[in-house]
């Protein structure tokens, strides 16, 4: 069963395109089946993939109206992992759904019949707290938040924290916290020295280890409509995307171990 990651953080600019891509690609590299979800309407996730948002026969925005099944909008990418793509057609599916009924729950829908096809299912979030976030939460077993050290993407950190409380308590009780992935960080800026060490302190073992670098590479990949893996594998942008997946396979190895001793608990105490 696939686990659903939702890259969320409202505030832009901040390398969630850019961590939804390489986190696909990089996974892909495990041999993993991913599937990348693109909700952004600018749908960049899609172009970075090698994927040209103006001539998609289906998309995102026609899985969410109930118009086509997902299965039938998904395609192939050069480097190995499955995408639903986005374009500009989501700011309308965006405003079409906002008076339907159960309209959080349109992706979870979509999403849980591909679940078994899957080993991660990563969903690329537009930069606000909007209804296809709603959506992208509602449908997510976890979160990972890429953040700027800087000291507005911690107020920013609070606000989506604060979200997720409120969305845990209403639509999805089982919500997680993947990590927190610091991401253009710059070794040499006192500020983003500071920022981290107060994220280590405040959320522990939830902020990766893995630090995303400032990079010329990463942003270069995207205009060849490759992830960093794929463009320059040798990279410090690659090999810290690389280092990330490692991260989240882990976590996702530690839960099966988890889930295994109680399912056996619970059969010694039948």
């Amino acid at each position: 069963m696939a686990r659903i990651i939702a890259i969320a953080n409202q505030k832009g600019g901040v390398g969630k395109t850019t961590t939804a891509v390489n986190l696909a690609a990089a996974l892909a590299q495990s041999a993993s089946r991913v599937l990348l979800v693109d909700l952004d309407a600018q749908g960049n996730a899609t172009m970075g993939s090698g994927v040209d948002k103006r001539e998609l026969s289906a998309s995102t925005c026609d899985v969410l109206l109930e118009e086509q099944h997902a299965d039938a909008a998904i395609v192939r990418t050069p480097e190995g992992f499955d995408l639903l793509p986005g374009n500009t057609d989501l700011t309308a599916a965006e405003i079409e759904l906002m008076d339907e009924e159960g309209r959080e729950q349109r992706l979870k829908r979509a999403l849980d019949p591909l679940r078994a096809k899957y080993d991660f299912i990563v969903v690329d979030c537009p930069p606000a707290l909007s209804l296809l976030t709603l959506n992208a939460l509602t449908a997510a077993d976890s979160v990972l938040v890429p953040m700027q050290c800087e000291y507005y993407a911690l107020e920013g950190l609070t606000a989506l924290l604060q979200t997720i409380d409120a969305l845990k308590a209403k639509l999805n009780p089982n919500l997680e916290i993947e990590g927190v992935l610091r991401t253009m960080f710059d070794v040499r800026n006192n500020l983003a020295n500071a920022v981290s060490a107060e994220l280590v302190s405040h959320f522990g073992d939830k902020v990766f280890r893995t630090i995303i670098p400032r990079n010329v590479r990463v942003a270069e990949a995207p205009s060849h409509g490759q992830s960093i893996v794929g463009y320059d594998k040798g990279s410090r942008g690659a090999i810290a995307y690389l280092g990330l997946a490692g991260e989240v396979l882990r976590h996702q190895r530690e839960r099966k171990q988890v889930q295994g001793k109680q399912v056996a608990t619970m059969e010694q105490d039948a």
